[in-house]
């Protein structure tokens, strides 16, 4: 089959493209920017366009499928082109049901969440040695690629979006995989970055669960009570329902532990997110056939997803943990979390701010308190990313403070200040957690741990 992806470059979808070419398919593609680590992907896999741009020469009649990225405008002339020789259009969860429709198909799905459980599900089903495809939307540990296609595996694991097919499909991502077994983690609808209406919103996912495949399961958290109340609208549906709640647990000495039939599983993971996710992630490997006990063998050693409350570095004591920071409820889960884990010590939380977040209407109102259950609290504002040169830094150190309205609150606009502070700060007796949806101007978080830990205990020097 000849295959042409206008946008390969994305994330997804050059490693689909890789996929298939590795499956012997030919394929092709444009995009009008690709940057790493795609570049170099492609590069390798001999699949870098000849030159970037979109050339509407390039498509031909000779091409069996057009597989359409996200990034691609309902105008782009490759589309138009492809739409004018009537070439079958996919998007690309349209292409990947197309080729999974024999495979038992689990889809993840929740606002928040689906990428730890379907990595946990990835990790424990590698153990097991168990043969598998999977479409995952983040990197993680022991995987190359974010997808596996294969034409053997009889599993395939899907991390469902919730959000638009394409620039020409409004309809959402995951309604389109018809899964055998569907995982629904949690419904929340959250003004602060959503561009429907909560009404909308929630029916999506009351929509995704009546695409599930006649006599199939749902697995859902039934303490989630959006989600309780969405699964309660479909009762009419002939499929399988199978609830999990937040299992028993204990925290001793930073390390939390699982009960289970009389016995302490000891966790890498920490956070009563994390906890769910597991029991989750249990229920659909108990659908695929997986034993109790092995399950709870296979989990010990799972690692946090990247940066989704992931370890960086420990020393004399002191913890460095790193999450992805999309919502202010997602910054106070996440510090509760480490304060859950470390009751003890005290917690230093640095998050960085978009700086449209704090301009755009009231988005910074919604941070209000939010890091109160901290000790200490940095709001770091790149000002080099802010493109309006008529914004007075001034009026944005009084605007955080006063929302914020933390007793211990530092603010810094220049990344080279705020690796001063956490340098000369004492982490005796400190944890750190770092949150951030930008990239903290480039640095690595690792450095920035490596300065918190550099100097402890400064009144015994």
């Amino acid at each position: 089959m000849r295959v042409h992806f206008i946008a390969i470059g994305g994330s997804v979808m050059h490693n689909l493209a890789i996929s298939l070419a590795k499956l012997g398919h030919q394929v092709t593609g444009s995009d009008d920017q690709i940057v790493e680590p795609s570049k170099s992907k492609l590069i390798e896999a001999g699949l870098y366009p000849e030159e970037i741009g979109w050339n509407a020469d390039k498509i031909t009649e000779d091409i069996d499928a057009i597989i359409l990225g996200k990034h691609a405008a309902a105008d782009n002339p490759e589309l138009l082109k492809a739409q004018e020789l009537n070439i079958k259009i996919y998007s690309f969860p349209e292409f990947i049901y197309e080729q999974s429709k024999e495979k038992i198909r689990v889809v993840i799905a929740g606002t928040f969440g689906k990428t730890t459980i379907t990595s946990m599900i990835m990790h424990v089903l590698k153990k097991m040695e168990k043969d598998f495809d999977y479409v995952i939307g983040a990197k993680i540990e022991g995987f190359e690629s974010l997808i596996r296609l294969t034409s053997t595996a009889r599993i395939i694991l899907i991390e469902g979006d919730e959000y638009y097919a394409s620039s020409i499909d409004a309809h959402s991502k995951f309604h389109y995989y018809h899964p055998n077994i569907a995982l629904l983690s949690n419904i929340s609808w959250d003004s602060f970055n959503m561009e429907i209406s909560e009404e909308d919103y929630y029916r999506q996912f009351r929509d995704f669960i009546y695409t599930i495949v006649p006599k199939g399961t749902l697995v859902y958290n039934k303490e989630d009570a959006n989600v309780v109340k969405v699964v309660n609208e479909t009762k009419e549906l002939k499929i399988n329902r199978h609830g999990y709640k937040l299992p028993a647990y204990t925290i001793n000495k930073g390390v939390t532990y699982l009960h289970n039939d009389g016995q302490d599983i000891p966790l890498l993971v920490i956070g009563r997110q994390n906890l769910s996710n597991i029991a989750g992630a249990y229920t659909v490997c108990e659908w695929l056939g997986i034993r109790r006990t092995d399950f709870y063998e296979a989990i010990k050693d799972f690692k946090s997803s990247i940066r989704y409350l992931e370890f960086v570095k420990s020393e004399g004591g002191s913890v460095v943990y790193q999450d992805f920071a999309h919502t202010p409820a997602k910054l106070r889960s996440s510090i509760h979390a480490v304060k859950e884990q470390f009751p003890l010590q005290k917690l230093l939380t640095v998050i960085e701010l978009n700086p449209y977040d704090v301009f755009e209407g009231d988005k910074l109102s919604l941070y209000c308190r939010s890091m109160n259950e901290a000790d200490y609290a940095v709001v770091f504002v790149n000002k080099n990313s802010i493109k309006e040169k008529n914004i007075i830094l001034n009026e944005i150190v009084a605007k955080i403070k006063d929302t914020f309205q933390h007793p211990k609150l530092d603010i810094f606009l220049d990344i080279t200040e705020l690796k001063d502070f956490l340098e000369s700060f004492d982490s005796q007796g400190v944890n750190s957690l770092f949150m951030t949806s930008n990239n903290y101007a480039g640095a690595n978080v690792l450095t920035f741990a490596d300065k918190f830990l550099s100097r402890r205990d400064k009144k015994s020097e």
